[in-house]
């Protein structure tokens, strides 16, 4: 009997000093802590244990609920640090959270282009990259996850979790999110908290909460439900995986190139066809060579140097002079490979591109560098002029091996409503914010009509989930961008001219309505900022600075001139006149369009005119129901701007 208890009591003691309190995944050490709010601390112990938290030399104390959650909300600090964090559950050690700051905490959410990284801006911003690190500024990265069961309570482990702000540390961060900290510290002088939850190519419904699309949305719920199984996932995705391993070992067992070794600088190709890389017929899926010869001058020759590609439709392997210089397996990325030193030689080297081509139609972007540069600047956007040759549009062609189109593909959860809602963002509450970015609509463009409504859903959910109905949120507007370019064509397009009911700026236009009509939302205006062939354009650090603006107005009460907007129109006589809420930079202004009785859009002949707040439009040949402003995927001439230069947004208003 005995023995018995003595055995019943050492499981007792064992399973006391298992049992852990434990912290989400945000709580690390480095993190940053939002000033001036209530700052909620939580985590999870066994049921009705005591936690106590030793916090600025003051203790505070809770017990677990009966599902083992705890909470205990320090109180409102004002910005400093750093501090420790003493976490402590009944008869355990301590779990100690060290160099705390106390500051400004930012959300930043959406598609890839919140998350296109300093790596890939790099160019653009060499030297402030190169020269700048700040130990008050952290950065955080949600890790990717999905969950079509329902919310989780803690995000994955990642790999950038709250680390200072230096070049290493971003080069893999977010280009907006290490610009916004960069803006608003130099602003505020206090510490920054970043933190990235992003998803290329996800749709505004992943998002959203279940319980705010159950009513009005049944359906897509219901794509979500069919997907529940987790089994079947698994299977689909070993499918998937097998059909592209089987699809790439035939492709690669009947390519020529790689067997006669079309990559070597010896390779005779003067019996290949000659094309021009923006007039280029082959329309096959498999793979497809081209080759280059360039010659290099006695100045450049062994000199290390950089080979730019532009952007390539959609695989690519490509060699110098038979040795493989780079990859890259999907579409967007710049392709800017490094070519070591002494592998450029004097006289004739070959540039070799194998492209892999699964689906769609390969082809080289218009409008982007073909290019080698040499000398320190290589890396830049600029390299000087002496230290660059430019690449023939002109490549010899000879297809590699044909194939069918490759099947399979990722499962995608992410793209399903509330996968994303219930994985990476249910998890972060309710960690205590200073605002949110919201910068996404690309992947929504095909099927605009219900967005303003889904925008609504998913910011009433946000709020409601962190219990903060004051949350301020920022909606970057979709840039100007030709969405022709998706569709995989490689041909350079002609400019929109007529008007055309564009999904881009319908987008755009729910954007706008959900952020005029939400006291504490604003609209970041950046339809100048865009490339009309590049869905990622790099110009971020001017996207974060318009993000910043909003965010004084939000945030800090500044009275702060956004981009400018209609407040009235009116009918004058023969002309139609909008009344801004704020002067205008004055002249000629472009991409107005009027609606007919039967809604018809119909263009200008003649450019509008801004003076002080006032555009005046001429009046056209019948009663005007509707005007419209840069009704465009891509508005070349869209030029109505503030006296500080910012754009106004694209709209469609009635005319009563």
């Amino acid at each position: 009997m005995k023995k018995l208890l003595f055995t019943i009591a050492t499981l007792i003691l064992a399973s006391t000093l298992e049992a852990k309190v434990t912290l989400p995944g945000l709580f690390q050490s480095g993190m940053v802590m939002q000033r001036g709010k209530p700052i909620p601390v939580w985590g999870w112990a066994d049921k009705g244990e005591q936690v106590s938290i030793l916090f600025n030399k003051k203790q505070y104390s809770t017990t677990a609920d009966d599902q083992g959650r705890w909470r205990i909300d320090l109180p409102k600090m004002k910005a400093g640090g750093p501090y420790i964090i003493e976490v402590r559950g009944e008869g355990q050690e301590v779990r100690e959270i060290t160099d705390v700051l106390i500051g400004d905490v930012w959300l930043c959410s959406g598609q890839s282009n919140i998350d296109v990284h300093i790596e890939r801006v790099y160019p653009q911003y060499v030297q402030e990259i190169d020269s700048y690190e700040n130990p008050q500024i952290r950065l955080f990265r949600v890790q990717n996850d999905t969950d079509t069961h329902g919310p989780k309570s803690d995000i994955r482990p990642t790999a950038i979790n709250w680390k200072p702000l230096t070049k290493q540390n971003a080069w893999p961060f977010s280009a907006v999110g290490y610009f916004l900290g960069k803006r608003m510290y130099e602003k505020t002088r206090v510490p920054q908290g970043i933190i990235v939850n992003s998803w290329g190519g996800t749709p505004i419904e992943a998002w959203i909460s279940a319980d705010s699309l159950r009513n009005d949305y049944p359906m897509l719920l219901k794509r979500t439900e069919m997907m529940q199984s987790d089994k079947y996932v698994e299977v689909q995705r070993q499918a998937n995986a097998l059909a592209s391993q089987q699809w790439q070992q035939i492709l690669d067992g009947d390519d020529p190139g790689l067997s006669q070794q079309w990559t070597s600088p010896d390779y005779d190709d003067a019996s290949w066809q000659a094309i021009n890389q923006y007039d280029w017929q082959w329309r096959g899926t498999g793979t497809v060579w081209l080759r280059q010869h360039i010659q290099i001058d006695k100045a450049h020759a062994g000199k290390p140097a950089r080979l730019l590609l532009g952007t390539l439709f959609d695989q690519d392997v490509t060699y110098v002079n038979g040795r493989e210089v780079g990859h890259t397996y999907y579409q967007y990325p710049p392709r800017r490979y490094d070519l070591p030193e002494g592998l450029l030689r004097e006289g004739d080297n070959v540039i070799t591109i194998r492209f892999i081509n699964k689906y769609g139609a390969v082809h080289f972007i218009p409008q982007k560098p073909y290019l080698i540069a040499f000398g320190d600047d290589r890396f830049s956007q600029n390299p000087l002029p002496d230290d660059i040759i430019p690449l023939a549009a002109t490549w010899k062609m000879h297809v590699g091996t044909q194939m069918p189109a490759c099947p399979g593909g990722d499962v995608s959860l992410q793209n399903l409503p509330t996968t994303l809602y219930n994985a990476v963002v249910h998890p972060l509450a309710p960690y205590a914010l200073s605002g949110v970015v919201w910068y996404q609509g690309e992947s929504n463009t095909g099927n605009p009509a219900p967005y303003a409504d889904y925008l609504r859903k998913m910011i009433g959910c946000w709020r409601d989930l962190w219990h903060d109905q004051q949350m301020p949120f920022t909606i970057v507007q979709l840039a100007n961008h030709d969405g022709r370019q998706q569709t995989g064509n490689p041909q350079p397009l002609t400019p929109q001219t007529e008007p055309v009911n564009s999904g881009w700026a319908r987008l755009r236009e729910a954007q706008r309505t959900v952020a005029k009509a939400d006291p504490r939302a604003e609209l970041a205006v950046i339809l100048d900022l865009g490339e009309t062939v590049d869905i990622h354009p790099l110009r971020k650090k001017e996207v974060a600075e318009r993000i910043g603006l909003c965010f004084d107005r939000l945030v800090y009460n500044n009275k702060v001139k956004l981009s400018p907007e209609v407040i009235d129109v009116k009918l004058t006589g023969n002309n139609i006149q909008l009344i801004l809420d704020q002067p205008i930079q004055e002249g000629d202004l472009y991409t107005f369009e009027v609606a007919d009785e039967g809604k018809v859009f119909h263009n200008i002949p003649m450019p509008a005119i801004g003076k002080g707040n006032v555009i005046t439009i001429p009046n056209p040949a019948f009663k005007p129901t509707a005007i419209r402003y840069a009704w465009k995927d891509a508005p070349q001439q869209a030029n109505v701007r503030s006296l500080s230069g910012l754009p106004m947004s694209s709209f469609e208003l009635k005319i009563e």
